[in-house]
């Protein structure tokens, strides 16, 4: 009789206890959160390429983004200079340079006395590659990222990666604790990564590679998706201010990649839009393979950056044929990624947000031919200059050791050691470079807080100021000028509404379709996507939720 008492006694226990468990995790469920975010960013993609090619575009691509997406209208870069590495850094740890420690795609250390590349990283080797490539890691960037974030609200569970055919593009978005980023090795034509990731490349990543797609694509031609003469939103093909790919002798069409020479063949591969397709099929690969956003009461997040958007933008500029073309592709790409993540994630189970790291400013030569002002002017001349006028003045050779990031730097120790001062060697500097017509204002970068200066070029002037990375003295060009080695192309990396405006767009997960057209900023991207996630926002965070998302 004991016996069964005792036994009753137990079962009621148990059953009590796993009443109360059940209580307990109804009272306090896991967040509500997507099974996949796919942030992604198209290299160089002004604010206005959303719109200008809009009659063209597939129903499916970015008409459906901004037809069933929240579009913030005026989303800003409110830093400089405006590249591409501070650009994927600031969108998702939701900071500035002068916190986040990426100021440029290169700065000069005055400790190391060279010039240093956001990601490199010597203790590191390739995986995939024993190339110079693969020496890269998340080593320079200073914060967290919002995907770190996520990783450490879910006990590391989130599987995150990062993908771009730039090693920056891969690897800043994903951050220090990804399971993965992978980038393009234009050597050996193939995806790679690094120690600081894995020892070796998960098998379907070798599988992938052996398929070498890159030649494949290029034993195709490119051509224009339409008749040439229907691209009424470009200039003509033929024109003398535009670049072209390597192994191509003239920027026209159509281009006969399979005729580019072998040692060519996949660096050239980076400057055609199949390279855009290229990238979103091994995303694709990814999440079939990885299984992201489909583990239960998971969130993964995939980071996804388009490069060669920004590869075809710098040689043939954003009035090109090319250019067209390749949003017109760009488009289909999305169209059909979009409906991938339909079939696998399912409609209203993913959050997609597709962003830009920075614009970009229209070529001179196309300025010049209608009248509009527009020049490029060489850094490595303005280096020579200050240099000759430095020994002049101060007796000191070399004094200037690099002019980069529109910034000058000065050899502390050359000047130390002929008794002389930053100060005095920045008086000179400064001095001469506002006899440039083309330069507006010039100052010691630590002086930018006194130095007269429309507010909005200071504040961007202060956030990228980093006071152990930035350079001495800091000048800003007039509108349509930019820093180049000829007079073909064009690039970015200015305070400039070409070089700063930028699109942002959320779809899918807990978005309601509308527009705001109040100020955004990148900064605001990191810390929005925190708060539907309902995680801590990265640790060097200076942005702001966009509220409006929410309503």
């Amino acid at each position: 009789m004991l016996q069964r008492c005792l036994f009753a006694l137990l079962v009621l226990l148990i059953t009590a206890s796993s009443i109360d468990a059940q209580t307990i995790r109804r009272a306090n469920p896991a967040p509500d959160r997507p099974k996949l975010v796919v942030g992604l960013v198209v290299d160089q993609m002004r604010w206005d390429f959303l719109y200008r090619y809009s009659d063209r575009y597939q129903a499916n691509g970015i008409k459906r983004l901004l037809r069933e997406g929240f579009s913030c209208e005026q989303t800003l870069i409110p830093y400089l200079p405006t590249y591409t590495a501070p650009g994927h850094a600031s969108v998702y740890t939701g900071s500035v340079p002068a916190i986040n420690g990426i100021v440029g795609n290169n700065w000069y250390s005055t400790e190391l006395g060279r010039s240093v590349y956001c990601t490199e990283d010597t203790t590191v080797r390739g995986v995939g590659s024993d190339s110079k490539a693969g020496k890269m890691s998340p080593r320079n960037l200073w914060t967290t990222t919002v995907t770190d974030e996520l990783k450490l609200a879910t006990n590391q569970r989130s599987k995150i990666i990062g993908i771009a055919l730039k090693d920056r593009g891969g690897i800043l978005p994903a951050g220090h604790s990804a399971n993965a980023a992978y980038w393009y090795d234009d050597k050996a034509g193939k995806w790679i990564s690094s120690t600081h990731y894995m020892q070796e490349l998960p098998t379907w990543v070798d599988a992938y590679n052996k398929l070498d797609k890159p030649r494949q694509y290029m034993q195709q031609n490119w051509n224009t998706l339409y008749p040439i003469e229907t691209y009424r939103q470009s200039d003509v093909d033929d024109v003398p201010y535009e670049a072209t790919m390597k192994g191509v002798d003239k920027p026209v069409f159509p281009y006969a990649l399979s005729s580019i020479k072998e040692k060519d063949i996949y660096d050239a591969f980076k400057t055609t839009p199949h390279a855009v397709t290229y990238t979103f099929d091994f995303a694709q690969e990814a999440i079939r393979q990885e299984k992201l956003g489909s583990r239960a009461g998971e969130t993964d997040f995939l980071a996804v950056s388009v490069s060669s958007t920004d590869y075809i933008g710098h040689a043939y500029g954003p009035n090109s044929i090319e250019i067209e073309d390749t949003y017109l592709r760009l488009d289909r790409d999305l169209a059909q990624f979009f409906a991938y993540l339909d079939r696998t994630v399912g409609k209203g189970n993913y959050l997609f947000f597709l962003t830009a790291d920075h614009g970009v400013a229209h070529v001179p030569g196309y300025l010049n031919k209608h009248r509009l002002p527009g020049a490029v002017i060489n850094e490595s001349n303005i280096q020579k200059e200050l240099n000759t006028l430095l020994e002049d003045k101060l007796g000191v050779k070399n004094a200037v050791a690099s002019v980069t990031n529109y910034q000058v730097y000065f050899r502390e120790d050359s000047l130390e050691a002929h008794d002389k001062e930053v100060e005095d060697a920045a008086k000179y500097v400064i001095a001469h470079l506002l006899k440039k017509p083309y330069i507006t204002q010039a100052f010691e970068t630590k002086e930018i807080s006194e130095t007269s200066l429309p507010r909005v070029q200071k504040d961007m002037c202060l956030n990228g100021y980093n006071a152990k990375l930035s350079g001495h003295v800091q000048f800003i060009f007039k509108p349509g000028v930019f820093e180049g080695w000829n007079n073909k192309g064009t690039t970015h990396g200015l305070w400039n509404p070409y070089d700063a405006h930028i699109p942002l767009v959320f779809m899918g997960w807990n978005v309601q379709p509308g527009k705001l057209y109040r100020e955004t900023y990148m900064t605001d991207i990191a810390p929005t996507i925190a708060a539907m996630l309902r995680i801590q926002m990265p640790n060097g965070n200076v942005g702001k939720v966009i509220s409006e998302l929410f309503r």
